[in-house]
């Protein structure tokens, strides 16, 4: 992981995160995709790539998209750690909600000094994942591989544990809390109509079982799980 405090911009910064959560399987970000992700022009996007291409934290590939080179991942890593450490400590130590923290730490990610970030660390005891599941880099740059399958993914009769949700916005993430979808607990599909239908759960919530929750698949597309097990 690159070392001491980065001169990136705000804007650099936010491309090359982009650059990792849609490439984190491989294949390359579009174009298309970092302007749906970052929810800017295309044209935009066109330019800055370009830019960080010939900086070398890209490796464009002609008509696929681009990967981040090992010093762009250094540098997403970096930020991916302190968006996820000020998650944790904003929760954990100034009492902020689980639904509001990522919009939070969103604001103070680039503000706040490495120095700080490492301070709230050490406070937190050196925490590996943040408040929603996701996986917090190390200072060396090292990362746990993320959740894939989601409970969309889940068949009818199989039981999965929520590993991770996806915390980009508030409203889902209240009604993840609201229903007890959170990091760590057991979740059993009842049944589910169709391929992208909604399904029907038994939610595990702090040893106590509720049965006949029925969610979206769109929610359940949020909600990453353990592989699932057909014998529950």
């Amino acid at each position: 992981m690159a070392a001491g405090q980065s001169n990136l911009t705000t804007s650099v910064e936010d491309y090359l995160k982009a650059v990792y959560a849609l490439s984190q399987d491989g294949t390359p970000a579009t174009t298309s995709s970092l302007a749906r992700h970052l929810d800017v022009q295309p044209a935009s996007v066109t330019g800055m790539v370009k830019r960080l291409a010939e900086s070398g934290y890209l490796e464009h590939l002609p008509y696929r998209g681009v990967l981040l080179t090992d010093t762009g991942r250094d540098e997403a890593l970096r930020i991916i750690r302190r968006h996820r450490i000020l998650e944790t400590y904003l929760q954990l130590r100034l009492g902020f909600s689980w639904e509001d923290v990522h919009s939070e730490a969103d604001r103070l990610e680039h503000a706040a000094s490495d120095a700080l970030i490492e301070k709230m660390a050490e406070a937190l005891g050196e925490p590996t994942h943040d408040p929603h599941g996701a996986p917090i880099p190390s200072r060396t740059g090292e990362i746990d591989a993320p959740a894939i399958a989601t409970l969309a993914d889940a068949v009818a009769g199989s039981t999965v544990s929520i590993s991770a949700v996806q915390d980009d916005d508030s409203a889902r993430l209240r009604r993840l809390k609201a229903l007890g979808l959170t990091p760590g607990v057991r979740v059993s599909v009842l049944s589910r109509e169709g391929s992208e239908g909604s399904l029907a759960l038994t939610i595990d919530a702090d040893g106590g079982m509720r049965s006949d929750e029925t969610i979206s698949y769109d929610l359940a597309k949020r909600v990453y799980v353990s592989s699932p097990d057909p014998e529950g």
